[in-house]
């Protein structure tokens, strides 16, 4: 009883002092603020004790099948989330460190109240539905010539998406094939197609589904044959490849799938809102029309892009694409693009014209490492998605760790859910948090709140390569030393730091690299030509 008293006489103390010590520090330092408040207010204390995650990012000590009750966000794949009643719950790939799901259904998921503690629920599926291996077969008896069924298909679950539509959920999935088309050298033939399908449920907490069948499958537009010269021939046989689905409904009440993997770009789809399927499937041009895309449109068969997330935002009236770049395991990147029209054309931050090849800017992640830590790889494919009562946006993805890390056997096949917030640049950009989100209470910032030692990464574009931190030291002046020199400025009615010309949001937020843990302030923005630039304070 004697030191829990003397130990809370000493919190109390310290707690005391850190106020005094903040409000006189304020109040010392206002003529020499760079943007000081006229009537600013007080700094609001978040004592460390806050009770942020605290879960390891290398969970390999988990990762078998018997510890899923802890993973909370260990392997998280591929993510989708929608709110249902109290919960969020977030949907995936097949996927996990050593194939520790393998045997137990297939699209695992997992809920959650909060976005910071989530609990591991099981599959949403059993088996492949049959139709699948009935539709493949059909459409290898009507090539020309006609080839043989497939009486055992290996298929792959991936990248599923779940939408509520009315008082429906629908989850379009994808389902892929991975025999070769002919033989079994995949060198000399492609892969076969893949499709996607559509279930439908009418509460995520029963995880009872109703499978409705096919909405679109890969289709040859006879530009390509089926078989390939070797390992280096990536001329793409499939005009759209039918995986990475997501849907959105328009303001007016049309809805489109929005699809498509690296096979000639990504695809719109427009729905019948009666079955959520297409209207029809007659011919090449039923299956949808190219939004996006990396290079020339009929010349670059096999672009680096995949993972299409599109939602509308009702604030700027713009319909944002997002898009997951180059390959999955160490240099995936996330872009966005935008459009006042469903069908585009999606333009980017410097005015390129995506729809038609241009690259996409801005970046919104990208291999990175603040200190203390392996860095994170292989970061994108996201899920977009808001909070239905604060109006909140957020970002959801996998990350992985790097390879090589030291102790870790297949490191780069660590694989952690990441969710962070999204905030709203001035001109309608949507920047992502440097930290992942953890319920981090919100607290008063003043330009005060800025002055000290900092971490900052300006993300430029390198493939395969993790960006690292500099520390930079903003002063009460004004001026920004270290890493980075210039200036900076703070706008408290718009809560927007400027630096060096470039705006950034703020925001409170928890270090998850710092040992231990702990509450810290954030900033996010971008350069001129839409590289990301991501800071967070250490003292």
């Amino acid at each position: 009883m004697k030191k829990s008293n003397l130990i809370f006489k000493f919190l109390s103390i310290s707690i005391i002092f850190l106020l005094v010590f903040s409000i006189n520090s304020c109040a010392g330092d206002d003529n020499l603020q760079p943007n000081p408040d006229p009537d600013p207010d007080p700094i609001v204390v978040v004592p460390n004790t806050f009770p942020g995650p605290t879960y390891a990012d290398n969970y390999t000590a988990i990762s078998s099948w018997q510890d899923r009750s802890k993973w909370n966000l260990a392997n998280v794949h591929d993510p989708t989330v929608e709110k249902c009643g109290e919960y969020y719950y977030m949907y995936q790939t097949d996927a996990s460190y050593g194939n520790a799901h393998e045997g137990y259904g297939h699209f695992p998921y997992r809920r959650s109240k909060d976005l910071v503690t989530w609990e591991y629920m099981g599959s949403a599926m059993t088996k492949a539905p049959e139709w699948v291996k009935d539709s493949l077969n059909n459409k290898r008896a009507r090539m020309i010539p006609a080839l043989p069924p497939i009486e055992n298909p290996n298929y792959g679950f991936w990248a599923p998406h779940i939408k509520k539509v009315g008082n429906k959920y629908r989850m379009y999935y994808s389902i892929v094939v991975t025999n070769p088309i002919v033989g079994t050298d995949t060198n000399t033939s492609w892969s076969e197609r893949a499709f996607i399908g559509l279930a439908e449920s009418d509460d995520l907490a029963t995880n009872v589904w109703v499978d409705k069948g096919m909405v679109v499958c890969s289709e040859p537009d006879g530009v390509k044959s089926y078989l390939r010269n070797g390992g280096n021939d990536w001329s793409a046989y499939f005009k759209f490849n039918a995986i990475d689905p997501s849907f959105i409904a328009t303001p007016n009440g049309e809805e489109y799938l929005i699809y498509g993997s690296w096979h000639s770009g990504i695809a719109a789809l427009k729905l019948n809102p009666a079955t959520g399927k297409p209207y029809k499937l007659e011919n090449i041009s039923d299956y949808g029309v190219r939004i996006a895309g990396r290079g020339a449109v009929n010349t670059n068969r096999w672009q680096a892009l995949e993972g299409p997330e599109i939602i509308f935002n009702e604030d700027t009236g713009y319909y944002y694409l997002f898009l997951a770049y180059d390959e999955l395991s160490v240099a995936y990147n996330t872009r966005v693009v935008r459009s006042r029209d469903i069908l585009g054309p999606y333009v980017g931050i410097d005015g390129g014209n995506v729809t038609f090849g241009a690259e996409s800017w801005p970046m919104l992640t990208h291999p990175f490492g603040f200190k203390n830590h392996t860095g994170w790889v292989g970061f994108a494919h996201c899920s977009v998605f808001q909070n239905p009562d604060s109006k909140e946006w957020f970002y959801a993805s996998q990350a992985r760790l790097p390879e090589n890390v030291p102790g870790i056997n297949a490191s780069n096949a660590v694989m952690m859910g990441h969710v962070r917030s999204i905030q709203w640049t001035e001109d309608g950009w949507p920047t992502i948090a440097p930290e992942r989100y953890a319920a981090v209470p919100k607290t008063t910032i003043t330009a005060a709140s800025f002055v000290g030692t900092w971490e900052q990464i300006t993300m430029n574009y390198q493939y395969k390569t993790i960006q690292k931190s500099v520390n930079v030291t903003l002063t009460s002046d004004g001026k920004v030393s270290g890493g980075v020199t210039g200036t900076w400025a703070y706008d408290s009615g718009k809560g927007i730091l400027t630096l060096n010309g470039n705006k950034c949001n703020v925001a409170d937020a928890w270090d998850w690299e710092a040992s231990p843990r702990k509450v810290t302030l954030t900033y996010s923005g971008f350069t001129p030509n839409g590289q990301p630039i991501w800071a967070k304070k250490l003292y």
